[in-house]
């Protein structure tokens, strides 16, 4: 780094884990919508640990939209 400026193998680097975060943590987040949690539960599945908390989370908790019964169209 030279007076505080990014590089470009910085750059890159940074771009990616961004894209990555937005790959994994937006779909994750549109599946806690639905099953009724709050969007932002998604930032946790790009955490090392956190990610795991969350899926086992989710696959023990009861749902809250389970009990709203079938959707209608």
């Amino acid at each position: 780094m030279r007076n505080g400026m990014i590089g470009f193998p910085e750059a890159i680097v940074v771009i990616y884990i961004l894209a990555m975060v937005l790959v994994v943590a937006w779909p994750a987040g549109r599946i806690c919508r639905r099953l009724g949690y709050s969007p932002w539960l998604g930032i946790l599945a790009v955490i090392p640990l956190a990610n795991v908390v969350l899926l086992w989370f989710i696959a023990l908790s009861q749902w809250p939209k389970a009990d709203m019964g079938p959707r209608s169209i």
